[in-house]
């Protein structure tokens, strides 16, 4: 593995355990696709550093169970928006 990949996926990681971000998240702040985040961190970063593979991992396993949560955040604000915009 070429080392700009490791230490991509060792600061990818790093910055998933420190804001308890997400791969989207993280994919925009980096510049980068979310397939490419969550290959780094999912794949690659088991053979570069085990213990903070295993931190990102709780961290993505907790996003994916609120997942729905925050889906239906969206949904709810949204159509308060369409209630706000036909009420005036």
């Amino acid at each position: 593995m070429k080392a700009y990949i490791e230490e991509r996926a060792v600061t990818l990681a790093n910055y998933i355990v420190e804001n308890k971000a997400t791969v989207r998240e993280a994919a925009k702040v980096f510049g980068i696709s979310e397939s490419s985040v969550h290959k780094d961190v999912a794949e690659r970063l088991w053979e570069i550093n085990q213990p903070l593979a295993k931190s990102v991992q709780l961290i993505l396993s907790e996003n994916k169970a609120d997942r729905h949560i925050r889906g239906g955040q969206a949904t709810k604000h949204k159509y308060e928006i369409i209630k706000s915009t036909l009420s005036h």
